[in-house]
């Protein structure tokens, strides 16, 4: 893994989503006059992590590592249990096992193979993501966690997302995607106790983005990929 390299493979539109996510983060962080510098990190490192992700770039796995615990401080800060613990016990170890994952199966052009999967996978993991939920829905209502039917619905999503990308499947983006939709519609409601907390709307909203266009990219990466075979 090379960072320069990473970097100098990206395309001029993907540096253009990364830019335009990046002014729309820091417009709103300083728009409504948030002191909480963690939020900012958080979402600058994530919004970087996704547009590597979406390349089937390594770094971006890496990047999703740091994310992970960044996101857990400002969830902590809001006591969304929920996020918090999943990002901490799920999304890192599972973004860890990504990088090895991702290392050990290259393709050319600093990309992962894009994998295949199979009705029996799905099987494992619909399997997998109810018992994940319903254990984690426990989980957080006895910490009396905020918005609970909603932290429980991105428990299992993140899931989902999480195992696709290790799994190396272009449909973890869609999962996110819908992680995505599920958070705006969490921080809106922290947002409407405090506003400071406005901008991980907009964090986002740029993720989900990001994670649309992971899922066309990785579909253009499997069929050139399949047309090499």
């Amino acid at each position: 893994m090379n960072i320069i390299d990473s970097i100098k493979r990206m395309k001029w539109y993907e540096v253009m989503l990364w830019g335009i996510s990046v002014l729309a983060i820091l417009i709103s962080f300083f728009l409504f006059k948030n002191h909480q510098y963690t939020t900012l990190i958080a979402s600058l490192i994530g919004v970087t992590a996704l547009i590597f992700v979406a390349k089937g770039d390594v770094l971006g796995q890496v990047l999703t590592v740091v994310f992970a615990f960044a996101y857990a401080v400002v969830s902590y800060r809001f006591r969304y249990w929920g996020e918090m613990i999943t990002y901490l016990g799920m999304t890192a170890p599972i973004a860890v096992m990504a990088v090895i994952t991702w290392i050990k199966n290259p393709y050319k052009r600093g990309e992962v193979k894009v994998r295949h999967t199979t009705p029996k996978l799905w099987t494992g993991l619909i399997a997998a993501a109810l018992i994940v939920t319903i254990i984690f829905y426990f989980i957080l209502r006895y910490f009396d966690t905020p918005n609970l039917i909603v932290s429980t619905i991105s428990i299992t999503t993140s899931f989902l997302a999480a195992s696709l990308t290790m799994l190396r499947s272009p449909y973890y983006a869609l999962f996110y995607a819908a992680n995505d939709v599920v958070l705006i519609v969490l921080w809106m409601m922290a947002s409407a106790a405090d506003t400071s907390y406005l901008p991980m709307v907009i964090c986002f909203i740029c993720f989900l983005l990001n994670d649309l266009y992971g899922y066309v990219n990785w579909q253009r990466m499997k069929r050139r990929q399949e047309a090499n075979c």
